[in-house]
């Protein structure tokens, strides 16, 4: 029997329009205005990116006290809490706005939500920047919800509970906790499947298509900050696949693809393109010459820029 050593490559893989969106923010403001420019927390959470920006100019703060009076200030993709905007506000700070458009609406429903009488609880990560942020708009009403032990030891105090999530996660990764909120309280506002990020959907459904069609090991490119990649491991490896999570950037050990005739790729939604041809070239040194490419979607999402930033000034 030959052995046929290919590679299925995923799509739709890499940046999606709200990290396009960002990165663009932060390359057109240092165009405009030099450096520095500083942006609280990474842009997006993928090392390479950080680090090209760095060496553009770009400054990455964990606080906005860390910022000078008067300077820029650009918010991550993943949003902040309202006290975060105010006390850049007293401080003298230029915003401007990268937070993902999908972020922010789920930071209005929390609003609505709580506003309207509900608790709010909030399926995601309690130590994940986005959550904490969306959890700032009303903590007081707004409850983390991490498992569905979580959702079994939840006290409503009698209000009417609506259900929110961090947008990093899939259907597949709330649904258990979701369900089980449902199991306890019944009548709840769940959350509709346009408050999913479609791009950790659509990459996720990739990863499981991968290995449906025979990817026995399968490369996700990203950053271990990024929880959209650490997901799709775990996607990859629920679907009967192993998997690696790699930076792109460090070398492919080759012994670790031993015995494995298909091998699936796909990258994170922080991840650069120019990642995943490294890759591709590494794989193909070693005789993984064989591609193909798995579609499951096409996306065509692009978002405004805000209004302190324009590629013409």
């Amino acid at each position: 029997m030959v052995f046929v050593a290919r590679v299925l490559l995923a799509a739709p893989r890499s940046f999606c329009a709200g990290v396009d969106r960002a990165i663009e923010i932060v390359e057109i403001l240092l165009a405009q205005h030099g450096p520095p420019v500083y942006v609280r927390h990474q842009i997006v959470h993928n090392d390479h990116v950080v680090k090209r920006l760095e060496g553009l100019g770009a400054v990455f703060v964990d606080h906005e006290d860390d910022i000078p009076s008067g300077a820029i200030c650009v918010l991550s993709a993943h949003g902040v809490a309202p006290s975060v905007r105010e006390n850049c506000e007293r401080r003298g700070l230029r915003v401007v706005d990268a937070v993902c458009p999908l972020v922010s609406k789920v930071h209005a429903e929390a609003r609505r939500y709580a506003d309207s009488g509900h608790l709010v609880a909030l399926v995601g990560h309690a130590d994940h920047v986005e959550v904490i942020g969306t959890r700032g708009e009303r903590p007081e009403a707004t409850v983390v919800i991490e498992s569905p032990e979580d959702a079994a030891g939840l006290d409503p105090n009698g209000k009417p509970i609506a259900v929110i999530t961090q947008t990093t996660l899939s259907l597949d990764d709330v649904a258990e906790t979701v369900d089980a909120l449902g199991g306890r309280f019944g009548d709840l506002k769940r959350p509709a499947a346009d408050d999913i990020c479609y791009a950790t959907q659509n990459r996720q459904d990739a990863v499981k298509q991968l290995a449906h069609e025979g990817a026995s090991l399968i490369v996700v490119i990203g950053s271990e900050t990024s929880s959209n990649a650490r997901r799709l491991v775990e996607v990859a490896e629920r679907h009967g696949a192993k998997a690696l999570l790699i930076d792109g950037e460090s070398g492919l050990d080759p012994d670790l693809l031993a015995g494995h005739e298909t091998v699936g790729v796909t990258a994170g939604a922080s991840t650069p393109e120019e990642l995943v041809a490294h890759v591709l070239r590494s794989l193909a040194s070693f005789g993984y010459d064989e591609l193909g490419e798995v579609e499951v979607a096409r996306e065509s999402v692009s978002f405004r820029l805000p209004r302190e930033v324009t590629k013409t000034a």
